[in-house]
């Protein structure tokens, strides 16, 4: 049909479109959001974990935190400092090449809309009669009761017309379509452009990141720096290699804002949530009141779990939906992981414990370190999940894809020299032999290795038995790793 029968559109005229701020321009507050955002909640995450508010929701202790992460405080600030910078620089650039938003065409924008709609109901009667339904005689039984839905079946017919500027007569649109066309134009579509958006960085970031793991050159030039935090925490979701930094967070961003056409003020929102997302996915704690790790299974419990050395080849999808993860079989499927969570915790507060004991000589050090005196109140008020961890060393996985899954996740940390290689794993191995030592002790048993005159040599003898079982635990790979002599 001729678009001479269809309302016309209005005519507009086009202005400098005001800032948020008025001294800073919009496509430069979309630059600064992400960072204030990024602070705020990292800084609000740090006050929580300095006052130890919801002990009971982290998911790993400031022991852990200590002991297991091959990254200072400091180094991580610096290096999210130096991505941010090189993050402003690149939209600093982007932002000289665009043009300055303008408006003044949105009611021309509402009126496109109602018009596809027009078109859209044109097109009904056609579409009924292919599948055998009267459109025409639908629309005479409803004309009586409801007078608009019949004008809809008769294809937009709305007898309604309207003066135009020249002083014709004109059709003229439904109140019901300038109606739904302004909710299409105002939210509808903004929201389809930040579905799109997500999809295209999750996809983005799923492929990179799992080309990071999967490729050894990628992973130990590149990848491996973010993997120091076995523990992450808030302000370090950004710490990344400066170029892995630029390819995924920043490149990733900037391609789902300008295949998804959004303008600069949804830029704002997309990019400020996005930031929130991540550093919410690093947080380390479980919240059972943080919208953001219920909207989707993707939050910090699951992307903590791709942090750990026995799954560090799982779980790659970030920072929104896991789909790419259930989708390709990447998901991480080693069942319970909250006796190796158990064990880990008690392992480190023993290192934390036995750093604060000094001692004359390494006799009496030897000595204290079979001296469970600080760790019998943790023994007794373990709970029934940790204590169930004493049967053995390692949770019972599923045979099969589970263990392949374990199995990658150790030998790529085992690759990673500089965040500590096989170290990482030798710590994590005398971990769980302290923690299982731990928990099996009983207050009997340490009175009576208390009261032995030989007290030294039997803790001497245990280390070095410790020891022989750590060099032949990993096939010879680390022989001498534990240099504790044995003998005194």
């Amino acid at each position: 049909m001729s678009n001479s029968t269809l309302p016309p559109l209005p005519t507009y005229s086009l202005w400098p479109l005001p800032p948020v701020v008025s001294w800073i321009p919009d496509k430069y507050l979309t630059l600064v959001l992400p960072i204030v955002a990024y602070w705020a909640l990292s800084l609000l995450f740090h006050w929580i974990d300095e006052l130890d508010l919801f002990p009971q929701y982290r998911l790993h202790t400031p022991a852990e935190v200590l002991k297991r992460n091959h990254a200072t405080r400091w180094e991580v600030f610096r290096d999210v400092i130096f991505q941010q910078v090189i993050q402003t620089a690149f939209g600093v650039v982007l932002g000289y090449l665009e043009e300055d938003a303008v408006t003044g065409k949105d009611d021309y924008n509402v009126a496109v809309w109602a018009r596809r709609l027009r078109l859209a109901q044109r097109g009904l009667p056609g579409a009924l009669a292919m599948v055998g339904v009267d459109s025409t005689g639908i629309s005479k039984n409803l004309a009586l009761a409801h007078p608009v839905l019949s004008s809809v079946f008769a294809g937009g017919d709305y007898g309604l017309y309207q003066p135009s500027v020249s002083g014709d007569i004109v059709p003229a649109f439904a109140s019901w379509e300038i109606q739904v066309a302004k909710f299409i134009y105002w939210f509808a579509f903004p929201a389809m452009q930040f579905v799109f958006g997500v999809l295209v960085v999750d996809t983005w970031q799923y492929f990179w990141h799992r080309a990071m793991h999967m490729n050894k050159f990628l992973y130990t030039t590149f990848h491996s720096r973010h993997h120091r935090l076995y523990v992450p925490y808030a302000y370090g979701a950004l710490y990344n290699h400066p170029f892995e930094g630029f390819l995924l967070d920043t490149l990733g961003t900037g391609l789902a804002y300008l295949l998804a056409g959004m303008t600069c003020r949804q830029s704002m929102w997309f990019f400020t949530c996005s930031t929130i997302k991540t550093v919410d996915d690093h947080c380390g704690y479980a919240l059972p009141w943080d919208p953001l790790q219920h909207i989707t299974s993707n939050n910090a419990g699951y992307h903590d779990i791709h942090h750990q050395s026995w799954g560090i080849k799982t779980n790659f999808s970030q920072p929104f939906f896991t789909f790419w993860d259930r989708l390709l079989g990447t998901m991480w499927i080693g069942g319970d992981v909250s006796a190796r969570y158990e064990r880990a915790r008690l392992a480190a507060q023993r290192k934390v414990d036995a750093d604060t004991i000094s001692h004359t000589n390494v006799e009496d050090s030897l000595a204290a370190a079979d001296d469970t005196a600080p760790y019998q109140i943790e023994a007794q008020n373990a709970s029934s999940l940790a204590k169930t961890a004493q049967a053995s060393l390692q949770p019972s996985i599923p045979a099969g894809k589970a263990e392949q899954q374990a199995l990658g996740s150790r030998q790529q940390v085992l690759d990673d020299k500089v965040s500590g290689g096989i170290s990482v794993l030798v710590e994590e191995d005398a971990e769980e032999a302290e923690a299982q030592r731990v928990l099996r002790r009983s207050p009997r048993k340490k009175t009576l290795t208390s009261s032995s005159n030989n007290s030294s040599t039997t803790t001497a003898a245990g280390l070095k038995g410790l020891r022989d079982r750590m060099n032949g635990s990993l096939h010879g790979k680390a022989s001498g790793v534990l240099g504790v002599e044995s003998s005194r």
